[in-house]
């Protein structure tokens, strides 16, 4: 399968490097030398020094016997272009990062004209994610998938005492026909192994046969009021903070952004209605504190720095706010933010790769999938002969950390594994992997022919 890229920036590279470990030929056309030299050197990809707006380097590149072209590079019309002139040369399917509020309006008559078959916001991502942490939170609402036999829910390990301090294996034994499927601790999502232990201050991911997770549920899930989600406050009136003020107010939350920008806080105050838009510095400790900081219910960070992002929901955390959430684009700082003990944190790279190779591997393969807190993801696929699932028990299948065979649908039977369980052909799996090692779900699904020493 061919697949062109246009744009070698940070997206673009994530992607490649994930597709590599499958049966893709991939081109990746950017106009930096530097840049391609230095992905020539890690990944095996060609590369094209050009400007990929041109009709002829996409002719000389052969676009119409590609099957896919994803366009990410940092300007928006440059992408919807470059797509849709691939479109025109006979690509397959197009892809385009876009990332403009007033781009998003029109949705539908840029899809339409362009001949785009998907259009990834990475700022629209997120503000899902984030909405559906709060909204199923504040609506008590617990089941978040459920497919054929299986369900999973989650749930603070406080609420089942008697798991709180004990591994993996331990909770197996109390629990033979249920499985642990991920832990949120301090806003990161975490697949247990082994001798993982399970602390008391836990969110729980659990999976299980439908009708006996559901008679769990009622003896875990506590049901007390929750004052609702009255208070939000936003820090960074950028596409991001624009498109989840809009939707947390439409939900009915107060809420207020603060962004530095005052050019920007008139362009929010004439798009948004019924938030609080204040021009201030948003690490202007004693602005939060006269804005009722401590009086908050969730308090988001979604500036353009990271460093200032993780310094704010740390201060909002020793304020007391309930739920601090904070976007956060560099792996670097992922153990920073567990220690630092924020709810939530999302990473658009992450997101958008995921979004992306999910349309491409297609239903063929993935059958379904649903985000976890915005940092892994379930997927259920059919196991096909070119798969590297079957022939070998799942303990001898090398998977990685960041991969959880979660369970096998076979016939009417569902099959919580552990690790001697062994994989047919079509069998149904349910499995788990972090977005940030999204490329480990490919070598799994790419032919045998390919596997390298």
């Amino acid at each position: 399968m061919k697949v062109a890229i246009a744009g070698a920036g940070k997206l673009g590279f994530k992607v490649a490097s994930a597709l590599a470990g499958g049966d893709y030929s991939i081109t990746i056309i950017d106009i930096k030398e530097s840049v391609l030299d230095k992905i020539s050197q890690q990944l095996d990809v060609m590369t094209v020094k050009a400007d990929a707006r041109k009709v002829s380097v996409l002719q000389d590149v052969g676009i119409s016997g590609f099957d896919y072209l994803i366009a990410s590079t940092g300007t928006d019309e440059i992408n919807i272009l470059v797509a849709s002139f691939a479109k025109k040369l006979g690509c397959r399917h197009v892809l385009a990062r876009v990332r403009d509020p007033e781009h998003m309006n029109q949705f539908d008559f840029i899809r339409d004209a362009t001949g785009i078959d998907l259009i990834i916001n990475p700022d629209m991502a997120i503000t899902a994610e984030i909405y559906k942490y709060l909204a199923e939170k504040y609506t008590l609402s617990h089941g978040i998938f459920t497919t054929d036999k299986a369900s999973l829910i989650k749930f603070p390990a406080a609420n089942l005492p008697k798991i709180g301090g004990h591994s993996i294996p331990e909770v197996r034994k109390l629990f033979p026909d249920f499985l642990v499927l991920a832990l949120s601790r301090n806003g990161k999502v975490i697949i247990p192994h082994g001798d993982s232990m399970i602390e008391h201050d836990d969110l729980v991911y659990m999976l299980g046969e439908k009708k006996a997770i559901q008679e769990f549920s009622k003896k875990i899930h506590i049901n007390k009021k929750n004052r609702g989600l009255k208070k939000v406050m936003i820090i960074g009136g950028g596409k991001t903070g624009f498109y989840l003020a809009k939707r947390l107010a439409d939900f009915g939350a107060a809420v207020t952004v603060v962004e530095t920008n005052l050019e920007r806080c008139h362009y929010l105050a004439t798009h948004l209605s019924n938030v609080l838009i204040l021009h201030s510095d948003g690490t202007d400790l004693s602005l939060l504190e006269e804005e009722n900081l401590d009086e908050m219910d969730a308090f988001i960070t979604a500036t353009g720095y990271d460093e200032e992002n993780l310094l704010l929901a740390l201060t909002a955390k020793h304020h007391g706010v309930p739920d601090v959430i904070s976007k956060v684009s560099h792996e670097n700082y992922k153990e920073l933010t567990e220690d630092m003990g924020v709810d939530m944190v999302l990473n658009p790279l992450d997101i958008s790769a995921g979004t992306i190779l999910r349309y491409i591997q297609g239903s063929n393969r993935i059958i379904s999938s649903v985000l976890i807190q915005g940092q892994a993801e379930l997927l259920e696929i059919i196991v096909n002969s070119k798969m590297n699932l079957t022939h070998a028990p799942i303990k001898d299948l090398d998977l990685s950390d960041s991969i959880l065979i979660a369970s096998i649908h076979r016939g009417n039977q569902l099959i919580i594994p552990d690790g001697k369980t062994k994989i047919h052909l079509n069998d149904r799996v349910i499995l788990l992997c972090l977005l940030s090692s999204i490329g480990d779900v490919e070598k799994l699904l790419k032919p045998r022919g390919l596997i390298r020493g």
